[in-house]
This record gives structure tokens, sequence and C-alpha cells, in this order.
């Protein structure tokens, strides 16, 4: 990432201008514009978020001269491609993940047992619940997901509830679970 360009109150209030030529709006724009990118990039898994945001906009404050004149559209798309560049960089500098640690198949096998054993006490309306609620990928999870709600005739926030509620109390019941086999 670049580090001999600093951002000048100059170049901050070309940004500013840029978003939009009422200063208090452009203030406003310009803290929309990095939630945004923070969120973007989070999203993307990037343990330096706000970080990554800073340079995306030092970095469009720094073409500005040069895009301002021909640029047509939201500036906020612009600000988009930029990060987009940014986060590749990243990933680029970024060290490899550590491999994934292979566990034992005894203790696979016991959490396996403890999970059966937990869902056996649910009762048959929680049990299917939480079945139906973790099944299938992607759209068709959300989409299944909303049929869910809609049979059961409640609102997808408070599905999300339930199925929250009883992973909560699964997760506990298997905790409880291994640590009585481990004794």
């Amino acid at each position: 990432m670049s580090k001999e360009w600093v951002l000048t109150q100059e170049d901050f209030d070309r940004l500013l201008a840029w978003l939009d030529p009422e200063r208090e709006r452009a203030g406003q724009r310009y803290e929309e514009i990095r939630l945004r990118l923070i969120k973007l990039f989070a999203c993307r898994g990037c343990g330096e978020a706000d970080l990554l945001a800073d340079e995306t906009i030092n970095r469009v404050a720094r073409k500005l001269p040069e895009v301002a004149g021909t640029y047509t559209g939201d500036p906020a798309l612009y600000f988009c491609g930029v990060a987009h560049r940014v986060h590749l960089e990243y990933l680029r500098r970024r060290p490899p993940a550590p491999a994934p640690v292979a566990r034992p198949a005894e203790e696979v096998e016991r959490e396996y047992a403890c999970l059966e054993s937990c869902m056996r006490e649910l009762t048959p309306d929680s049990r299917e619940l939480v079945l139906q609620y973790y099944m299938e990928e992607k759209q068709v999870k959300i989409d299944h997901r909303k049929e869910l709600a809609r049979r059961l005739g409640i609102a997808i926030n408070a599905l999300r509830l339930r199925a929250f509620r009883i992973r909560a109390a699964l997760q506990q019941c298997v905790e409880d679970c291994l640590e009585k086999a481990a004794a």
C-alpha cells in the first residue's frame, strides 16, 4: 500500500467538493462512503477494514485531479472500484492461512454421539424446526427459510430467533455431554 503520499487539507476539500457542492452534505456523503467501505472490507474478512477504507479514500483523493473532470455517475461507485483493487493487493500480501488441524476420529465420534443424544432430548417440533432451518445452501436456503416461516405462521425474524435459541441450547447440551465424557 502507498506510504509516501499523504492526504492534505486541500486534497480533502477537493474530495468533499466532488462528493457534493454543499459542504454539510458532502461530509455526510463522505461518512456514508467510508462506512460502506469498512463494511465491504469487513464482509470480505479483512482484519484491517478501517485502514483499507482509509487507503481507498486516499487513493481516490490522489487520483481526483485526473478523474473529477471526466467521471460521470455516483462517486461511491468509483470508491468501490478502487476498493476492489485495494482488496486484491491486501489478499496478495496477506500470509496464507494455516492448514486445518486434523482432529482424531474418536473426538469427532464423541461430538457426533453427543449431538445425536442432545437432538433426541429436543421436542419433536424443535428438532424438526432446527433440521429444516439449517437445510440447503445459498438462495435455496433463503427461500426454504421463508417457506418454513410461512408454514409456521411467523415472521422470518421470529424463525431466526427460535432457531438461534434451539441451536444455543443444543450447543450447551453438547458441551456438557463432552465434559461428562471426558471426566
